[in-house]
């Protein structure tokens, strides 16, 4: 009967001849898994297991998807109005910034080049409100093709723009200063005329054109756009304009048109990226990107971590199974190997549902929002406190597989050595009591 027992197990999967992850093995960490009533304390640990990892993944993919939804849309905002190469002279100012406007735009990989006077002023109003604000003066041409700001006309045009004889002004500081289109605002610059006296502050008012609002609350807070030509005599600039700043087709190609536009220039230019302009920013973002990764990843670690603390529990209750399996001829690693799908189930299954969770939230992240806000009662993201009007998610392919590839890593780890202990267990010692 020994023998046939043996043969038995061996056609089944127990003994040398069966193979590795057979039938057998399989069927036996799947009873493992279903719960019963003497084992109700192991499956309620195997259960937390469960949700911990479910809720690691999925955090980890929303927050790394919200986290470059913010990355992309204040790159495509702050670039939206700031040049990618800003240009600034050397040897002279750039008295001929009409043709050197028409070399870079010739140069393959730029599609716009804005002269620009720029000053920083004191805004206010007849009703007693100041602020300060950056005067941005540009041609009306080159704004009508800054999409980011000509697109967004919250009320009035760009007519009296264009004519010369008006300015845009952002709707925030429109808000704070109580005014509206066809109001006038008065700026205060330091740089004004020269006198015997002294350098007395220029003060000049002119009529709202028009309100634009881009999105960001720091730029519509604070840039007023006047025609060039009037910002060149408000400025002290008549004739010249302060830089030029380039706009490209790819703003991650800009090492590569470098030598281009210093060669088109055909004179000394100090050249001035967006990279360096916000490394800060967006160096301060991929910090607290990568912090967030290694805080988050504590979840699916603790999680991992009950894996272990269940399947030992379960090896212990296991024992005297585990010693009639071996009895009967099953090896240690078909042992180990019961152990290990039973563990490495929990975080395969785990994951896939947080990926899905995660997916889903992702997809509908701003109807979350909206929803919440309403069961509160409360403004949640204000987009008065925040540069976003809304709440953005971006999932990258890359990223996503990462914390799958992490979660499944930490969940098979974490079942080697439980299964380890279990493939170690001495028959006769688990027997004697038995």
């Amino acid at each position: 009967m020994a023998e046939a027992a043996v043969d038995r197990s061996s056609k089944s999967g127990l003994g040398p001849a069966g193979k590795p992850f057979s039938t057998f093995e399989r069927l036996v960490a799947w009873r493992y898994l279903r719960a019963r009533r003497k084992e109700a304390f192991i499956s309620v640990i195997a259960g937390f297991s469960f949700v911990g990892i479910m809720l690691g993944v999925a955090t980890l993919i929303i927050v790394m998807a919200v986290m470059n939804g913010f990355r992309t849309e204040l790159v495509s905002r702050i670039l939206g109005i700031n040049g990618h190469m800003i240009i600034q002279p050397v040897d002279g100012p750039f008295t001929d910034y009409a043709d050197l406007v028409k070399k870079f735009e010739a140069v393959p990989g730029i599609k716009m080049a804005l002269p620009l006077v720029e000053g920083q002023v004191l805004a206010s109003s007849q009703t007693g409100g100041s602020t300060g604000a950056l005067v941005r003066g540009t041609r009306a041409e080159d704004l009508s093709k800054l999409k980011t700001v000509s697109d967004n006309i919250k009320s009035g045009d760009m007519v009296g723009f264009a004519a010369g004889d008006g300015v845009l002004v952002g709707s925030r500081m429109a808000d704070q200063l109580g005014l509206r289109v066809g109001d006038l605002i008065t700026l205060t610059s330091p740089e004004g005329d020269v006198t015997p006296m002294g350098v007395n502050p220029r003060i000049k008012s002119y009529k709202i054109s028009g309100l634009f609002e881009i999105g960001m609350s720091e730029y519509d807070a604070s840039i007023i756009y006047m025609p060039l030509e009037e910002s060149q005599l408000y400025f002290n600039a008549d004739g010249l304009v302060q830089s030029i700043e380039l706009f490209v087709n790819n703003p991650d190609d800009i090492d590569n048109l470098r030598p281009k536009v210093e060669e088109a220039a055909g004179r000394q230019i100090a050249i001035t990226d967006w990279r360096q302009r916000n490394q800060t920013f967006f160096s301060a973002l991929q910090v607290e990107r990568n912090v967030m990764f290694m805080i988050l990843t504590l979840i699916v670690l603790v999680a991992a971590l009950n894996i272990i603390s269940g399947l030992i529990m379960l090896v212990k209750d296991k024992g005297s199974d585990i010693a009639i399996l071996r009895t009967m001829g099953a090896s240690s690693g078909a042992i180990m190997r019961i152990f290990f799908m039973t563990g490495a189930a929990i975080g395969i299954v785990g994951t896939i549902a947080g990926v899905l969770l995660g997916v889903v939230v992702c997809i509908n992240i701003e109807s979350i929002r909206q929803f919440f806000s309403w069961v509160s009662g409360t403004v949640l993201f204000d987009p008065q406190l925040y540069f976003l009007s809304q709440l953005p998610a971006e999932m990258d392919i890359s990223e996503t597989v990462s914390v799958v590839v992490m979660a499944l890593t930490l969940s098979f780890i974490a079942t080697i050595f439980p299964a380890w202990r279990a493939s170690r267990l001495d028959p006769v010692q688990a027997l004697r009591y038995e």
